[in-house]
Protein backbone atom coordinates (compact mmCIF):
# COMPACT_ATOMS: atom_id res chain seq x y z
CA UNK A 1 0.00 0.00 0.00
CA UNK A 2 1.46 3.12 -1.13
CA UNK A 3 2.02 6.10 1.86
CA UNK A 4 -0.41 8.17 -0.49
CA UNK A 5 -2.89 5.78 0.16
CA UNK A 6 -2.06 5.50 4.10
CA UNK A 7 -1.99 9.02 4.35
CA UNK A 8 -4.63 10.64 1.94
CA UNK A 9 -3.05 14.43 3.05
CA UNK A 10 0.86 13.80 3.15
CA UNK A 11 1.11 14.72 -0.95
CA UNK A 12 -0.85 18.05 -0.16
CA UNK A 13 0.76 18.77 3.05
CA UNK A 14 4.60 18.12 1.34
CA UNK A 15 3.63 20.67 -1.60
CA UNK A 16 2.07 23.13 0.74
CA UNK A 17 5.39 23.19 3.23
CA UNK A 18 7.52 23.83 -0.31
CA UNK A 19 5.20 26.31 -1.18
CA UNK A 20 5.59 27.95 2.36
CA UNK A 21 9.49 27.68 1.93
CA UNK A 22 9.47 29.43 -1.75
CA UNK A 23 7.26 32.16 -0.24
CA UNK A 24 4.80 31.11 -2.83
CA UNK A 25 1.91 32.07 -0.16
CA UNK A 26 -1.00 32.35 -2.10
CA UNK A 27 -0.43 28.86 -3.65
CA UNK A 28 0.39 27.68 -0.43
CA UNK A 29 -3.18 28.82 1.06
CA UNK A 30 -4.95 26.73 -1.66
CA UNK A 31 -3.00 23.67 -1.37
CA UNK A 32 -3.80 23.79 2.62
CA UNK A 33 -7.52 24.35 1.59
CA UNK A 34 -7.55 21.09 -0.10
CA UNK A 35 -6.27 19.43 2.74
CA UNK A 36 -8.36 20.82 5.48
CA UNK A 37 -11.35 19.36 2.98
CA UNK A 38 -10.10 16.01 2.90
CA UNK A 39 -9.36 15.71 6.42
CA UNK A 40 -10.82 18.98 8.27
CA UNK A 41 -8.92 17.81 11.62
CA UNK A 42 -5.66 17.02 10.65
CA UNK A 43 -3.11 19.13 13.20
CA UNK A 44 -0.77 19.23 10.38
CA UNK A 45 -3.07 21.32 8.53
CA UNK A 46 -3.08 23.55 11.22
CA UNK A 47 0.36 23.87 12.28
CA UNK A 48 1.54 24.74 8.61
CA UNK A 49 -1.39 27.19 8.09
CA UNK A 50 0.19 28.89 11.51
CA UNK A 51 3.66 28.85 9.62
CA UNK A 52 1.64 30.71 6.07
CA UNK A 53 0.15 32.79 8.72
CA UNK A 54 3.09 33.85 10.29
CA UNK A 55 4.61 34.60 6.62
CA UNK A 56 1.75 36.41 5.88
CA UNK A 57 2.34 38.73 8.54
CA UNK A 58 -0.40 37.62 10.42
CA UNK A 59 0.42 36.87 14.01
CA UNK A 60 -3.05 36.63 15.53
CA UNK A 61 -4.24 33.75 13.02
CA UNK A 62 -0.52 31.97 13.33
CA UNK A 63 -1.49 31.85 16.91
CA UNK A 64 -4.83 31.30 16.55
CA UNK A 65 -4.00 28.03 13.76
CA UNK A 66 -1.00 26.56 16.13
CA UNK A 67 -3.10 26.74 19.47
CA UNK A 68 -5.70 24.46 17.01
CA UNK A 69 -3.22 22.20 16.19
CA UNK A 70 -1.68 21.58 19.63
CA UNK A 71 -5.84 20.97 20.71
CA UNK A 72 -6.37 18.68 18.46
CA UNK A 73 -2.53 16.74 19.17
CA UNK A 74 -1.44 17.83 22.60
CA UNK A 75 1.17 15.94 22.92
CA UNK A 76 2.21 15.83 19.16
CA UNK A 77 6.19 17.27 19.10
CA UNK A 78 6.30 19.22 15.74
CA UNK A 79 3.14 21.12 16.54
CA UNK A 80 4.64 21.93 20.08
CA UNK A 81 7.77 23.00 19.12
CA UNK A 82 6.13 25.31 16.28
CA UNK A 83 3.72 26.71 18.51
CA UNK A 84 7.00 27.89 21.19
CA UNK A 85 9.23 28.69 18.67
CA UNK A 86 6.61 31.42 17.62
CA UNK A 87 6.06 32.42 21.46
CA UNK A 88 9.82 33.09 21.33
CA UNK A 89 9.81 35.35 18.28
CA UNK A 90 6.70 37.25 19.47
CA UNK A 91 8.90 37.69 22.83
CA UNK A 92 6.12 35.31 25.12
CA UNK A 93 9.43 34.04 26.68
CA UNK A 94 7.77 32.32 30.02
CA UNK A 95 4.94 30.09 27.72
CA UNK A 96 7.72 29.47 24.79
CA UNK A 97 9.76 27.96 27.53
CA UNK A 98 7.11 26.18 29.07
CA UNK A 99 6.06 24.58 25.45
CA UNK A 100 10.04 23.85 24.78
CA UNK A 101 10.40 21.88 28.25
CA UNK A 102 7.04 19.43 27.07
CA UNK A 103 8.52 18.91 23.54
CA UNK A 104 11.99 18.00 24.77
CA UNK A 105 10.41 15.81 27.19
CA UNK A 106 8.28 14.00 24.60
CA UNK A 107 10.56 13.42 22.08
CA UNK A 108 14.18 13.62 24.03
CA UNK A 109 15.82 12.07 21.29
CA UNK A 110 14.88 14.45 18.53
CA UNK A 111 17.89 16.41 17.27
CA UNK A 112 15.37 18.75 15.53
CA UNK A 113 13.35 19.63 18.40
CA UNK A 114 16.65 19.73 20.48
CA UNK A 115 17.79 22.57 18.07
CA UNK A 116 14.69 24.40 18.23
CA UNK A 117 14.81 24.33 22.16
CA UNK A 118 18.18 25.81 22.57
CA UNK A 119 17.17 28.45 19.91
CA UNK A 120 14.44 29.81 22.54
CA UNK A 121 16.62 29.07 25.38
CA UNK A 122 19.21 31.34 23.95
CA UNK A 123 16.06 34.30 22.66
CA UNK A 124 15.14 33.91 26.09
CA UNK A 125 18.38 34.84 27.46
CA UNK A 126 18.14 31.55 29.69
CA UNK A 127 21.50 30.28 29.62
CA UNK A 128 20.94 27.17 32.31
CA UNK A 129 18.23 25.88 30.16
CA UNK A 130 20.51 26.20 27.00
CA UNK A 131 23.50 24.74 28.95
CA UNK A 132 21.47 21.41 30.19
CA UNK A 133 20.07 20.77 26.72
CA UNK A 134 23.41 21.62 24.66
CA UNK A 135 24.85 19.05 27.13
CA UNK A 136 21.98 16.68 26.77
CA UNK A 137 22.99 16.53 22.75
CA UNK A 138 26.53 16.37 23.61
CA UNK A 139 25.09 12.87 25.02
CA UNK A 140 23.20 12.70 22.19
CA UNK A 141 25.68 13.59 19.43
CA UNK A 142 29.06 13.03 21.08
CA UNK A 143 31.79 15.53 19.68
CA UNK A 144 29.18 17.71 17.68
CA UNK A 145 31.70 20.61 17.22
CA UNK A 146 28.49 23.05 16.84
CA UNK A 147 27.36 22.18 20.07
CA UNK A 148 30.38 22.20 22.12
CA UNK A 149 31.41 25.61 20.37
CA UNK A 150 27.93 26.86 21.60
CA UNK A 151 27.95 25.55 25.29
CA UNK A 152 31.59 26.83 25.62
CA UNK A 153 30.07 30.01 24.83
CA UNK A 154 27.13 29.73 27.37
CA UNK A 155 29.62 28.70 29.97
CA UNK A 156 31.64 31.56 29.11
CA UNK A 157 28.77 34.15 29.38
CA UNK A 158 27.14 32.83 32.38
CA UNK A 159 30.92 33.74 34.29
CA UNK A 160 32.27 29.61 34.30
CA UNK A 161 35.47 31.09 32.51
CA UNK A 162 37.25 27.87 33.40
CA UNK A 163 35.09 25.42 32.00
CA UNK A 164 35.01 27.17 29.11
CA UNK A 165 38.27 28.25 27.99
CA UNK A 166 39.38 24.60 28.49
CA UNK A 167 36.74 23.29 26.16
CA UNK A 168 37.60 26.28 23.43
CA UNK A 169 41.56 24.86 23.92
CA UNK A 170 40.02 21.63 23.25
CA UNK A 171 38.36 22.55 19.89
CA UNK A 172 41.36 24.81 19.14
CA UNK A 173 43.65 21.54 19.51
CA UNK A 174 40.88 19.49 17.15
CA UNK A 175 40.84 22.18 14.12
CA UNK A 176 43.57 24.75 14.40
CA UNK A 177 42.52 27.17 11.05
CA UNK A 178 38.81 26.67 12.44
CA UNK A 179 38.12 30.59 12.69
CA UNK A 180 35.33 30.16 14.99
CA UNK A 181 36.66 28.48 17.22
CA UNK A 182 39.80 30.43 17.50
CA UNK A 183 37.63 33.53 17.86
CA UNK A 184 35.47 31.63 20.85
CA UNK A 185 38.72 31.21 22.35
CA UNK A 186 39.90 34.67 21.94
CA UNK A 187 36.64 36.06 23.50
CA UNK A 188 36.76 33.49 26.30
CA UNK A 189 39.94 34.52 27.45
CA UNK A 190 39.01 38.56 27.28
CA UNK A 191 36.09 37.69 29.27
CA UNK A 192 37.88 35.94 31.74
CA UNK A 193 40.11 38.83 32.59
CA UNK A 194 42.76 37.36 30.63
CA UNK A 195 43.56 38.53 26.68
CA UNK A 196 46.66 37.57 26.88
CA UNK A 197 46.12 33.87 27.26
CA UNK A 198 44.73 34.12 23.60
CA UNK A 199 47.81 34.86 21.77
CA UNK A 200 48.54 32.04 20.12
CA UNK A 201 44.60 32.02 18.85
CA UNK A 202 45.68 35.79 17.32
CA UNK A 203 48.15 34.43 16.03
CA UNK A 204 46.24 32.08 14.26
CA UNK A 205 43.71 34.33 12.96
CA UNK A 206 45.88 36.58 11.74
CA UNK A 207 47.61 34.17 9.88
CA UNK A 208 44.35 32.93 8.10
CA UNK A 209 43.63 36.49 7.37
CA UNK A 210 46.19 39.14 8.11
CA UNK A 211 43.90 42.43 6.94
CA UNK A 212 40.73 41.54 9.20
CA UNK A 213 39.91 44.42 11.75
CA UNK A 214 38.49 42.29 14.33
CA UNK A 215 41.55 40.08 14.25
CA UNK A 216 43.97 43.07 14.33
CA UNK A 217 41.86 44.17 17.78
CA UNK A 218 41.92 41.10 19.35
CA UNK A 219 45.77 41.47 18.66
CA UNK A 220 46.38 44.62 20.54
CA UNK A 221 44.38 43.50 23.48
CA UNK A 222 46.25 40.22 23.40
CA UNK A 223 49.56 42.75 23.71
CA UNK A 224 47.74 44.21 26.75
CA UNK A 225 46.87 47.02 24.29
CA UNK A 226 43.75 49.13 25.12
CA UNK A 227 42.55 50.23 21.11
CA UNK A 228 40.61 53.70 21.01
CA UNK A 229 37.49 51.77 19.94
CA UNK A 230 35.94 49.18 18.66
CA UNK A 231 36.15 48.29 14.99
CA UNK A 232 32.55 48.67 13.03
CA UNK A 233 32.69 45.52 11.44
CA UNK A 234 32.94 43.72 15.14
CA UNK A 235 30.06 45.83 16.93
CA UNK A 236 27.79 45.86 13.48
CA UNK A 237 27.75 41.65 13.93
CA UNK A 238 26.80 41.97 17.92
CA UNK A 239 24.08 44.32 17.26
CA UNK A 240 22.71 42.50 13.97
CA UNK A 241 22.75 39.49 15.67
CA UNK A 242 20.43 41.32 18.48
CA UNK A 243 18.40 43.53 16.57
CA UNK A 244 14.92 41.80 16.41
CA UNK A 245 14.53 41.60 20.08
CA UNK A 246 16.88 44.34 21.29
CA UNK A 247 14.21 46.57 22.38
CA UNK A 248 12.70 43.85 24.54
CA UNK A 249 15.49 42.66 25.97
CA UNK A 250 16.87 46.17 26.99
CA UNK A 251 13.93 47.51 28.36
CA UNK A 252 12.50 44.75 30.26
CA UNK A 253 15.42 42.43 30.73
CA UNK A 254 18.04 45.26 31.62
CA UNK A 255 15.73 47.39 32.72
CA UNK A 256 17.00 50.58 30.46
CA UNK A 257 15.42 53.48 30.39
CA UNK A 258 18.19 56.23 29.68
CA UNK A 259 16.34 56.90 26.03
CA UNK A 260 12.93 57.59 27.74
CA UNK A 261 15.09 59.85 30.61
CA UNK A 262 17.02 61.91 27.93
CA UNK A 263 13.71 62.48 25.63
CA UNK A 264 12.07 64.15 28.75
CA UNK A 265 15.30 66.31 28.84
CA UNK A 266 15.28 67.50 25.60
CA UNK A 267 11.82 67.96 25.15
CA UNK A 268 11.50 69.97 28.64
CA UNK A 269 14.23 72.06 26.67
CA UNK A 270 12.52 72.32 23.82
CA UNK A 271 8.99 71.87 24.01
CA UNK A 272 8.18 73.32 20.52
CA UNK A 273 10.33 70.56 18.77
CA UNK A 274 11.95 72.64 16.17
CA UNK A 275 15.23 71.25 16.71
CA UNK A 276 17.56 69.13 14.74
CA UNK A 277 18.59 66.02 16.42
CA UNK A 278 21.07 63.62 15.71
CA UNK A 279 21.07 60.46 17.43
CA UNK A 280 24.49 58.75 17.29
CA UNK A 281 24.07 54.79 17.65
CA UNK A 282 20.37 55.35 17.31
CA UNK A 283 20.22 51.35 17.40
CA UNK A 284 16.05 50.19 17.02
CA UNK A 285 15.54 53.78 17.72
CA UNK A 286 14.36 54.02 21.52
CA UNK A 287 14.91 57.68 21.99
CA UNK A 288 13.12 58.74 18.45
CA UNK A 289 9.89 56.50 20.08
CA UNK A 290 10.75 59.10 23.16
CA UNK A 291 10.99 62.07 20.90
CA UNK A 292 8.35 61.48 18.54
CA UNK A 293 8.06 63.39 15.19
CA UNK A 294 10.11 66.43 15.61
CA UNK A 295 9.32 69.74 13.66
CA UNK A 296 12.91 69.69 12.25
CA UNK A 297 15.06 66.25 11.20
CA UNK A 298 16.08 63.66 13.62
CA UNK A 299 18.77 61.41 12.32
CA UNK A 300 19.68 58.30 13.15
CA UNK A 301 23.49 56.84 13.08
CA UNK A 302 24.03 53.23 13.42
CA UNK A 303 26.49 50.46 11.77
CA UNK A 304 24.60 47.61 12.01
CA UNK A 305 21.98 47.73 9.39
CA UNK A 306 19.55 45.74 10.88
CA UNK A 307 19.04 48.11 13.86
CA UNK A 308 18.40 50.40 11.54
CA UNK A 309 15.95 48.43 9.86
CA UNK A 310 14.16 48.05 13.24
CA UNK A 311 14.20 52.02 13.55
CA UNK A 312 12.65 52.94 10.56
CA UNK A 313 9.94 50.87 11.71
CA UNK A 314 8.53 53.29 13.98
CA UNK A 315 8.05 56.61 11.34
CA UNK A 316 9.79 58.91 13.22
CA UNK A 317 13.74 59.16 11.92
CA UNK A 318 14.36 61.27 8.90
CA UNK A 319 17.09 59.41 7.80
CA UNK A 320 20.11 57.39 8.58
CA UNK A 321 23.61 57.23 8.33
CA UNK A 322 25.40 53.55 8.61
CA UNK A 323 28.55 54.74 9.62
CA UNK A 324 30.32 54.57 13.20
CA UNK A 325 30.29 57.45 15.84
CA UNK A 326 33.21 59.50 14.95
CA UNK A 327 33.40 58.95 11.34
CA UNK A 328 29.60 60.77 11.46
CA UNK A 329 31.04 63.12 13.29
CA UNK A 330 34.09 63.88 11.30
CA UNK A 331 32.18 64.62 8.65
CA UNK A 332 29.22 66.66 9.39
CA UNK A 333 28.89 69.81 8.78
CA UNK A 334 29.16 72.23 11.72
CA UNK A 335 26.88 74.29 13.66
CA UNK A 336 23.97 72.02 12.18
CA UNK A 337 22.73 70.11 14.97
CA UNK A 338 20.45 71.75 18.14
CA UNK A 339 21.20 68.03 19.91
CA UNK A 340 23.37 65.31 19.68
CA UNK A 341 22.72 62.51 21.86
CA UNK A 342 24.88 59.02 21.96
CA UNK A 343 23.21 56.96 24.55
CA UNK A 344 25.43 53.73 25.39
CA UNK A 345 27.35 54.16 22.30
CA UNK A 346 30.89 55.33 23.97
CA UNK A 347 30.50 51.76 25.90
CA UNK A 348 32.04 50.74 21.87
CA UNK A 349 33.07 54.00 20.55
CA UNK A 350 35.95 54.48 23.24
CA UNK A 351 38.16 57.58 22.35
CA UNK A 352 36.50 60.67 23.62
CA UNK A 353 39.21 63.15 22.83
CA UNK A 354 38.35 63.68 19.41
CA UNK A 355 34.74 63.09 19.21
CA UNK A 356 33.42 65.45 22.18
CA UNK A 357 35.30 68.26 20.55
CA UNK A 358 33.98 67.48 17.08
CA UNK A 359 30.64 66.94 18.53
CA UNK A 360 31.01 70.78 19.63
CA UNK A 361 31.74 72.07 16.23
CA UNK A 362 28.46 70.01 15.03
CA UNK A 363 26.18 71.71 17.35
CA UNK A 364 24.56 75.04 16.69
CA UNK A 365 24.79 77.87 19.18
CA UNK A 366 23.00 77.47 22.52
CA UNK A 367 22.99 73.02 21.36
CA UNK A 368 22.94 70.70 24.04
CA UNK A 369 25.34 67.40 23.80
CA UNK A 370 23.89 64.61 26.03
CA UNK A 371 26.22 61.34 26.44
CA UNK A 372 26.40 58.64 28.71
CA UNK A 373 29.07 56.54 29.83
CA UNK A 374 29.81 53.44 31.89
CA UNK A 375 32.03 54.39 34.86
CA UNK A 376 35.69 53.78 35.66
CA UNK A 377 37.30 53.94 38.96
CA UNK A 378 38.70 57.91 39.18
CA UNK A 379 42.02 55.94 40.48
CA UNK A 380 42.75 54.20 37.21
CA UNK A 381 43.21 55.21 33.74
CA UNK A 382 41.01 57.61 31.81
CA UNK A 383 39.62 54.77 29.79
CA UNK A 384 39.86 50.93 30.23
CA UNK A 385 38.44 47.82 28.57
CA UNK A 386 36.28 45.67 30.42
CA UNK A 387 36.38 42.43 30.78
CA UNK A 388 32.97 42.23 29.34
CA UNK A 389 34.90 44.04 26.32
CA UNK A 390 32.75 47.21 26.63
CA UNK A 391 34.63 50.36 27.08
CA UNK A 392 34.40 52.54 30.45
CA UNK A 393 35.56 56.26 31.01
CA UNK A 394 36.71 58.02 34.32
CA UNK A 395 34.41 60.80 34.69
CA UNK A 396 36.99 63.75 35.48
CA UNK A 397 38.30 62.72 32.56
CA UNK A 398 34.86 63.43 30.32
CA UNK A 399 34.50 66.79 32.35
CA UNK A 400 38.00 68.05 31.39
CA UNK A 401 37.55 66.81 27.56
CA UNK A 402 34.42 68.58 27.55
CA UNK A 403 35.71 72.12 29.30
CA UNK A 404 38.51 71.78 26.87
CA UNK A 405 36.51 71.55 24.08
CA UNK A 406 34.37 74.80 24.78
CA UNK A 407 31.72 73.77 26.23
CA UNK A 408 29.92 77.01 28.32
CA UNK A 409 28.10 74.32 30.83
CA UNK A 410 28.78 70.92 31.23
CA UNK A 411 26.44 68.61 34.16
CA UNK A 412 27.06 65.26 34.97
CA UNK A 413 24.91 62.93 36.80
CA UNK A 414 25.80 59.64 38.36
CA UNK A 415 22.90 56.40 37.47
CA UNK A 416 22.40 53.42 36.91
CA UNK A 417 22.88 53.12 33.36
CA UNK A 418 21.07 49.28 33.30
CA UNK A 419 20.85 46.00 35.22
CA UNK A 420 22.87 43.22 34.20
CA UNK A 421 23.07 39.70 35.86
CA UNK A 422 20.36 41.41 38.25
CA UNK A 423 23.26 43.76 38.99
CA UNK A 424 23.19 47.60 38.34
CA UNK A 425 25.40 48.82 36.08
CA UNK A 426 26.66 51.95 37.58
CA UNK A 427 27.56 54.76 34.59
CA UNK A 428 27.24 58.76 34.28
CA UNK A 429 25.28 61.03 31.44
CA UNK A 430 27.10 63.66 30.45
CA UNK A 431 24.66 67.22 29.49
CA UNK A 432 26.73 69.67 28.01
CA UNK A 433 25.75 73.15 26.73
CA UNK A 434 27.03 75.27 23.77
CA UNK A 435 27.15 78.83 24.07
CA UNK A 436 24.42 80.46 22.48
Amino acid sequence: MSATATDPNLQHLTQAREQIAQGDLKNAALTLNKANAQWPQDPRVFMLGGLLAEKSGNVKGAFEALRKSVSLAPDWGPGLLELALLLARQNQFQEAIETAEKVATLEPQNLQVLAGVIDIAHRAGHLDMAIRHLRRGLDLVPGDVALRRLLARDLSDQGQHEASISMWNALVQEHPADAQSLVGHVQACIAAGNPTGARDSVAALLGLAPDDAVYQYYARLAHGETPGQQPAELTRAIFDNMAEFYDLHMVRGLKYQLPKQVGDKILARHPDKKINVLDLGCGTGLLGVCLGRLDGALVGVDPAMKMIEQAARHNVYDRFHTVNLHDALRETPAALYQVIAALDVFIYAGEVTQAIPNAHRVLAPGGMMVFSFEAAPEQGPDMVLQPVGRYAHKRSHVEAVCESAGFATVEIEETVLREENHTPVPGFVVTAYKAA
